[in-house]
């Protein structure tokens, strides 16, 4: 006689054994229709899995993030069936979910076309409209590598042959298509009306790029038709906002086949990357942090005491001179340790904050590469404080603070904040991970912010904390981060004299709020649409003639306006006046000031603003104060 207890509380008592679904009926029929699958004692179950004894149910619908994943993923075996329905010889491989949608990989040696996705699609809301039950089954190793061997599907024989231990595998059926998956999925396809196929891309067998080539189709899939819609309205805003196209609109930079993943920066887009960095200099001196600087290229043997030799050497480029074997630094807190070592401390020094605007390397893998937001080479607002076990809650609070403060004045309100704790591939004791883990939890706790639990995404040292920021069309990007190390340190021989003259250990807490400066870019041309506030502006005011008859007054107002330390684009062009007002409005410059005769006259200039708001005339001196409040205030 099970005892169903709900996440209310409440209890329902059932004289036999009961599916998920039972219980959703039982409860009423509007629920029953709208569930997908259930969480029985704390586990992801199907619809139809029997509940024979007492436990705790979580009905799972569109509502819930679970649900919305499980969506998803059936959707994506909506579409490996609706492919085989149209490419029988076409071999199904991996489709799993990702953020806002699936993609599934297919072995299919003529290759799709765009045309196709739209036919595959049609067979896919066939598929749906038809409520096709969805049903899962379990089979024996053999018996499954087998089974799709005789239906031609080497590759999903193979995933089955790579999976470790003789458990048994789940199957799911819908229709005549059969497909290898954990689940759960919907209890029938009429619960997948709201998709798009999106792309098709290439990707190779498991990821190496040793295998064969793969063809794969993306999709999304939402829970109602106005959630889709608002996703692809998304989806456009960000096509406009790439920031790739408007880095060559605006002139910003560029990248090419000779350095793959480096960034050339043009005087534009490096006049941005210098404002971040003089204005992340000043936040940091007020906060107590001393700025560094150290080598790019070290001997092996330090990665290989810190550790990342052994666990980050996938992503390293190394290098040989004299016999000796050095890599590339692709972070740079073994070197900050270097510069601690270099003298004896004193509990009384601590906590020391030691920053470097570190330029890094790392090997990414030449498909993962994308814009500003995936590069080989960036360099980090990083930092590390050196500090006593007493200390780390204090100084993790101060960071967090500093932090916040910083995204507000880029013009970011809305941070998520998440605790990782410790992964499977680490270094240290479990004592210290506890310990660690303990002291992070309770530095949120006590800031009375909400956060999230990441179980196992810490970094191989310690936990952290990750700080993401969500931007004017509703993406998030994961940016800042506090990471909490006992163990480096002590592989580095980092040590100060206690109070009790004992030779201690310092704590270390890796931190950084933009993380790399150039995806830190990225990030805001596409938030801003390229409409950077005028602090940030490449170009803050243009100053434009009408004819060749207001030239001198004009220079004497960008000199003037550049004496005062604003950045002046003068543009005395033999040019239309509504030509080179569209062209500078284009080019995002925040203000513009036309000058004809009428402004020679009175002294003054016609300001515009880039969105074309007619600011009407006043004095130089005066619009001079109105632009150096707005580069004060940040807006």
């Amino acid at each position: 006689m099970p005892v169903i207890t709900l996440p209310d509380g409440s209890e329902r008592k059932f004289d036999h054994p009961v599916s998920v679904m039972d219980v959703a009926a039982d409860i009423g029929p509007g629920l029953a229709k709208a569930t997908l699958a259930g969480e029985v004692d704390g586990k992801l179950v199907d619809a139809a899995f029997t509940v024979d004894g007492d436990a705790s149910l979580r009905i799972i619908t569109a509502r819930d993030a679970e649900g919305l994943d499980i969506i998803r993923h059936s959707t994506a075996h909506l579409l490996a069936q609706a492919v085989k329905r149209l490419f029988p010889e076409a071999q199904v491989t991996i489709g799993p979910v990702i953020d806002d949608g699936f993609y599934y990989d297919f072995a299919y040696e003529p290759g799709f076309t765009p045309e196709d996705l739209d036919h595959i699609a049609t067979e896919m809301r066939r598929l749906a409209k038809d409520a096709i039950p969805v049903e899962r089954s379990v089979m024996e190793r053999g018996p499954a590598i087998q089974h799709f061997r005789q239906d031609g599907e080497e590759y999903k024989a193979k995933i089955i042959e790579g999976i470790p231990g003789d458990e048994e595998l789940s199957l799911y059926r819908q229709g005549e298509f059969m497909d290898l998956c954990r689940g759960p999925h919907v209890p029938n396809t009429g619960h997948l009306g709201h998709f798009k196929l999106t792309k098709l891309a290439g990707a190779y067998w498991r990821g190496d790029s040793k295998n064969e080539m793969l063809q794969r189709i993306y999709g999304t899939a939402w829970a109602s038709k106005k959630d889709l819609a608002d996703y692809l309205h998304r989806l456009e805003e960000a096509e406009k906002r790439d920031h790739r196209r408007l880095g060559k609109q605006q002139d910003l930079f560029h990248f090419q086949e000779e350095a793959p993943g480096m960034v050339f920066w043009h005087a534009n887009g490096w006049t941005i990357y210098t404002a971040i960095q003089d204005y992340m200099r000043e936040r940091l001196r007020d906060a107590g942090y001393g700025e560094v600087n150290t080598p790019q290229v070290v001997d092996i043997s330090l990665w290989e005491k810190s550790g990342h030799a052994a666990k980050y050497s996938e992503n390293m480029f190394t290098t040989e001179s004299e016999s000796r074997h050095y890599a590339v630094k692709p972070m740079n807190c073994p070197c900050h340790v270097q510069i601690y070592n270099h003298g004896l401390h004193s509990y009384r020094d601590l906590p020391i904050r030691m920053a470097e605007f570190g330029s890094c390397h790392r090997n990414e893998a030449s498909g993962a590469l994308h814009g500003l937001m995936r590069v080989r080479g960036f360099t980090q607002d990083d930092a590390h404080i050196f500090c006593t076990p007493d200390q780390v809650q204090s100084e993790a609070q101060a960071f967090i603070d500093l932090l916040f403060s910083v995204y507000k004045d880029f013009g970011f309100e809305e941070v998520q904040v998440e605790l990782s704790t410790r992964p499977e591939n680490r270094i240290g004791d479990d004592a210290l991970w506890d310990k660690a883990e303990a002291a992070l939890q309770s530095t949120l706790e006590k800031s009375g912010m909400e956060w999230k639990l990441n179980p196992g995404d810490g970094a191989f040292y310690g936990p952290k904390i990750d700080f993401s920021l969500k931007d004017t069309i509703g993406r998030v990007w994961q940016c800042g981060t506090l990471q909490l190390d006992f163990m480096m340190p002590e592989r580095l021989g980092a040590h100060y004299i206690a109070e009790d003259s004992s030779k201690q250990t310092p704590v270390v807490l890796h931190r950084a709020i933009l993380g790399s400066l150039e995806r830190f870019i990225g990030i805001l041309i596409e938030n801003h649409a390229g409409k950077f506030p005028a602090w940030l502006a490449p170009k803050q005011v243009a100053v434009l003639n009408i004819t060749d008859r207001q030239d001198d007054f004009c220079e004497k107002v960008a000199e003037t306006l550049e004496n005062r330390g604003f950045r002046v684009d003068l543009d005395l062009r033999n040019e239309k006046i509504g030509y080179k007002i569209r062209q500078h409005t284009l080019a995002r410059v925040p203000y513009l000031l036309v000058i004809g005769d009428r402004e020679v006259e009175n002294g003054a200039v016609a300001v515009r603003t880039r969105d074309g708001e007619d600011l009407g005339t006043m004095p130089v001196s005066a619009f001079a104060d109105r632009l150096e409040a707005d580069v004060e205030s940040r807006r």
